[in-house]
């Protein structure tokens, strides 16, 4: 342990490496602490898990549609130039979100274009951050940055949610997106010095912007380990995107509606971004070099298992364990895709490669919501069990559409 905690300290004093986890962490926490509140807000003000589903949809599908765009945007400006251009826009559509709901002019209608709008420039940030990582470490230190990545991420799902629930009971809604709304502007005090390493990056200029974009979808059409990973990885998000709905509601309907609940739902998030952050840590330190496909599978298939003890165990006992279970689970998972995808992928496409490929592996994440919000209202039993089959499907097109070995063919293409 103690080496351990040497090797992630000396790659914690690396030039630069302090100041973009600082941005990521601010980014994503605004995020994470969003995905919940959007969801609560809908249960609380509307009664609608319908709409709770759409919500979360509208929040993540518009920027994972134009993520081959944005990954052309990425090779384009650089990559710190990108996550600043996104924290912006995202920190001023979430403040007029808080606004526009506290003046009364924020309806169903426009309460779902202004999330939609503001997911239109995350791909920047979320492939933005990978692009830079591998940039910013040696390639021996990769696992072990892209593990403290994955891991503050999981240090995040333990405050965003938290955060939100709490904030949601004591202050409300729109006190709460005003909070969220700051935190991207926060973040970009972070990019400052990044922006000056963006000199370095080799802009790409030469092809028009929507050329390069089509070139990088086509890329990881082409890319036999990429394109597995888009349709294994996506069914594994789409029970996470279940899972959003789902949770709450089951809480809700034990608890009731209310503070109570809202930090409920706040603390079982919570306790599944500990046990991820702790399985990311260790698949980390452990290295998955030559084995990602072995670290997908398994934690595929085991967060198959972990879902069902949501289901079938009773209480709030069970639903604590199962979340802790599947967070558990998705740290190694998290690390073999990070790992996988730096790896095979072409060093000098990696910013229009790791948008695609992004955008494409969260695509379930999104439609997992809307089906949960569907499957939660009849039943929240076949709603988790459809995030089971989910998992189980990603396990399996791990196994069989991802190779063991990288795809030199598809280096070139």
């Amino acid at each position: 342990m103690i080496a351990a905690w040497r090797a992630y300290r000396t790659l914690l004093g690396l030039p630069h490496v302090p100041q973009l986890f600082w941005a990521a962490c601010l980014s994503r926490l605004a995020a994470r602490m969003f995905a919940l509140a959007i969801v609560l807000y809908a249960l609380s003000r509307f009664h609608s898990p319908e709409l709770a589903g759409w919500l979360f949809f509208a929040a993540f599908a518009p920027g994972l549609a134009i993520s081959p765009l944005a990954g052309a945007i990425l090779d384009r400006i650089g990559a710190a130039r990108a996550i600043a251009l996104d924290m912006a826009v995202g920190g001023v559509l979430l403040l007029a979100l808080a606004v526009g709901g506290w003046i009364g002019l924020v309806a169903v209608p426009a309460l779902l274009v202004l999330v939609a709008l503001q997911s239109l420039t995350s791909p920047l940030s979320s492939a933005g951050i990978r692009v830079l990582l591998p940039r910013l470490v040696p390639l021996a230190e990769l696992d072990r940055a892209n593990a403290l990545d994955t891991a503050s991420h999981a240090l995040i799902d333990v405050m965003g949610p938290a955060l939100a629930g709490l904030l949601m009971g004591l202050v409300g809604p729109h006190a709460t997106m005003l909070v969220i709304g700051l935190l991207p502007l926060a973040a970009s005090l972070g990019v400052a010095s990044l922006r000056r390493h963006a000199t370095a990056e080799g802009f790409t200029l030469a092809k028009p912007l929507l050329q390069q974009a089509v070139a990088g979808l086509g890329y990881v059409m082409r890319h036999r380990s990429l394109r597995g990973l888009a349709l294994s990885y996506s069914l594994y998000q789409a029970s996470w995107g279940i899972l959003a709905v789902v949770v709450p509601v089951m809480v809700i309907h034990r608890l009731g509606s209310g503070p109570a609940a809202d930090t409920a739902v706040g603390v079982l998030w919570a306790a599944a971004g500990v046990a991820g952050g702790a399985g990311a840590l260790c698949a980390g330190y452990a290295r998955t070099d030559g084995r990602e496909r072995r670290f997908l599978v398994g934690g595929m298939f085991a967060t198959a298992v972990a879902i069902g003890a949501i289901a079938f165990l009773p209480g709030m006992t069970g639903s604590a364990l199962g979340l802790v279970l599947v967070g558990l689970f998705a740290g190694p998972v998290d690390i073999a895709v990070l790992s996988l995808r730096q790896r095979r992928a072409d060093p000098g496409q990696l910013g229009r490669v790791m948008a695609v490929s992004m955008g494409l592996n969260m695509s379930g994440l999104p439609l997992g919501s809307a089906l949960g919000g569907m499957l939660v209202g009849d039943s929240p039993s076949t709603a988790l069990l459809a995030a089971a089959l989910a998992s189980v499907l990603a396990a399996l097109s791990a196994r069989h559409m991802i190779p063991s070995h990288p795809d030199s063919r598809a280096l070139s293409g």
